[in-house]
């Protein structure tokens, strides 16, 4: 019964993965037509200081999320040291985790950089845009981190059913 419910959990995350994917798509297109929209509108330097935003909104958010992702797993890895746990490992984790928290903590620098890069992109975009254009701008660079965050989490809420069912199986004689 309860490798039927993570199978049947892991067949709910895969669909909604999908729906993501496709979501994702389909902001990919409405960001190719945005940036076709502003090279043909811009400055060329405007334009590629654009792209440079968008292609670093990516990057930044994906490794923050990635940090932090793997900064939780070493987290629960210390939540379950005990007694038996040997002093090695114990300073293995804890180098781990102080590396992964300035990593983090580096990656917030980077993460505040970019929205002050993001004002300066719409404070041009606001000069060639029309207000609907630009509040499709910034819709599409909500959806597009959002989209980011969700397919993350719902990359790690598989990997740790199919952890789960693993595990299970391997204790089933």
């Amino acid at each position: 019964e309860l490798m039927a419910g993570l199978q049947s959990r892991l067949q709910v995350l895969w669909e909604e993965r999908e729906l993501v994917l496709s979501e994702a798509r389909e902001c990919a297109k409405q960001g190719e037509e945005l940036e076709a929209m502003v090279r043909d509108l811009c400055k060329p330097n405007e334009f590629e200081r654009y792209m440079m935003f968008i292609g670093d909104l990516e990057k930044v958010v994906s490794l923050l999320l990635c940090l932090s992702s793997r900064l939780a797993r070493v987290q629960n890895a210390m939540d379950r040291m005990d007694g038996n746990t040997d002093a090695e490992e114990k300073q293995s984790l804890n180098e781990r985790h102080k590396l992964l928290s300035q990593q983090r903590e580096d990656a917030k620098d980077l993460k505040e950089n970019l929205d002050r890069r993001e004002r300066v992109v719409s404070g041009i975009l606001a000069k060639y845009l029309t207000e609907q254009q630009l509040q499709d701008y910034q819709h599409f660079v909500q959806i597009k981190t959002s989209l980011l965050i969700e397919q993350k989490d719902l990359e790690e809420q598989i990997k740790f059913f199919k952890e789960q069912l693993e595990n299970l199986e391997q204790s089933i004689p």
